[in-house]
């Protein structure tokens, strides 16, 4: 099968979650013998066209026509992401099927699915109004309306989580049949590695002291203000604790303000961004991993720390709550409950059998359950379930044996590639730049007009 995926980010362009769940998921259905296509964003001297083990990379320069704004930004990279498919899609033929990833690539989604008659399917990660526990500001308006395109425009709706299901079905109207729950996933076997523990765990607390991991942004949404409020509490009732905090985010410094005026910062350490190495071995030497999210679309910072042997406590709110079970994998806590946070730690700093128990049924649910190889399995499925709904109509994609062959030949070119410049669009033809950009010119007035009648 001929896949390709649409994504704004893509490593080494690492914003948030996405680029390693669109990472790791083009990588598990690459090994199942799919030909898998990702076009997104450029970044730094990462190579414009790369075979990436197996999965063919497209990064592409948004318009460069000087903005401020991150909209008319998006749109942009959008116009360049539609021509990038074009030329793809002229010299290698269709694909069976086109996955789009968040609402950032919604406009090149709906115009590629309607330029070539594409069956097309999306993943929303999370949305506008989950974030932001509502919908109030124009620009909230905008990008949930975004959101809302995209899910319309889709054959089927991907959410991460029941929670997410629900929330996407409440909040677009999007018939619960529409949305399959295919969870993100981990590689279970990258957290089994040799490593100096002793003296890397000496970086960050000393022998006696036991070690609460906290990684994530530092912004409300993720409850770190609540882990740090809870912290004296868990200090009195158990002196040799260290908080090792990693990452960064617009609550640092008034977190680290917090931390100096409630006379413990000698027991908590602020890391800055942490790679991803450096998080994984933290993971293997910490005594506890704690995420108390106020909003968690699926978690899965939780499922690394359980893949690495590290026990978890975790706010019983969207994905967390559904992968913990509460003294089986993992501890729960009351959302939004410092208090709560207390309780659950402590229990894991004393109850060392607790302790045992909880690592060994974590790791078998990671194999069981969320592995990328049965995360890509899940995803197959949906994409045989979609074509097989597509036999007979317009949408139907066949590929003949000429043009499998022309893009064996393709894949053949790209493997040579290092580096293309982007301005190379020479195999574009006049009447598909003229469908695409009607297309998206369509897709802004959509967007426009829907945006408009909610804003009134």
């Amino acid at each position: 099968m001929k896949i390709l995926m649409l994504s704004w980010e893509y490593p080494p362009k690492n914003v948030g979650g996405l680029s390693n769940h669109v990472y790791y998921l083009s990588h598990a259905l690459s090994k199942f013998g799919h030909e898998v296509h990702v076009i997104t964003c450029e970044e730094g001297i990462a190579p414009v066209q790369e075979n990436d083990n197996g999965v063919f990379v497209h990064r592409v320069s948004p318009y460069k026509i000087d903005t401020n704004d991150f909209i008319k930004w998006v749109m942009q990279l959008n116009f360049a992401m539609v021509e990038e498919a074009v030329r793809l899609i002229t010299t290698c033929g269709k694909f069976d099927i086109i996955h789009a990833h968040d609402w950032l690539s919604a406009y090149s989604a709906k115009t590629l699915k309607w330029s070539f008659r594409i069956p097309t399917v999306s993943t929303i990660h999370a949305t506008e109004y989950g974030r932001n526990g509502g919908v109030r500001t124009d620009m909230q308006r905008y990008i949930s309306s975004t959101e809302w395109l995209l899910t319309y425009e889709s054959w089927k709706v991907v959410a991460c989580s029941n929670y997410m299901r629900q929330q996407i079905s409440d909040v677009f109207s999007v018939p619960w049949e529409k949305i399959w729950v295919i969870p993100n996933g981990v590689e279970p076997d990258n957290f089994n590695f040799d490593f100096d523990s002793q003296s890397f765990r000496r970086r960050y607390a000393r022998d006696e002291e036991k070690i609460v991991f906290y990684i994530g942004r530092h912004v409300f949404e993720k409850g770190i203000h609540l882990l740090i409020e809870a912290a004296p509490e868990i200090i009195n009732k158990y002196n040799n604790t260290k908080f090792v905090i990693g990452g960064t985010g617009s609550m640092t410094e008034e977190l680290k303000s917090r931390v100096r005026k409630m006379g413990i910062e000698e027991k908590v350490l602020f890391t800055g961004y942490m790679s991803d190495s450096d998080r994984d071995r933290l993971y293997r030497v910490s005594n506890v991993s704690v995420f108390p999210s106020l909003y968690e679309p699926f978690g899965i910072v939780a499922l690394e720390a359980m893949a690495a042997g590290c026990p978890v406590v975790v706010s019983d709110t969207g994905g967390l709550g559904e992968i913990v079970q509460h003294e089986k994998n993992g501890l729960k806590t009351i959302n939004g409950s410092s208090n709560s946070i207390v309780d659950n730690i402590i229990k894991l700093l004393f109850d060392e059998e607790l302790v045992t128990n909880i690592k060994n049924n974590a790791l078998k649910t990671v194999y069981e359950n969320y592995t990328w190889s049965r995360v890509a399995e899940i995803t197959m499925s949906m994409y045989n379930w979609v074509k097989e709904e597509a036999k007979g109509t317009e949408w139907e994609v066949k590929i003949d044996g000429q043009t499998e062959t022309v893009s064996e030949v393709i894949k053949n070119s790209v493997e040579n590639i290092t580096f293309k410049t982007i301005e190379t669009v020479d195999n574009i033809t006049a009447n598909h730049i003229s469908e695409a950009a009607i297309g998206i010119k369509e897709i802004a007035s959509e967007v426009k007009e829907k945006f408009n009648k909610e804003g009134k």
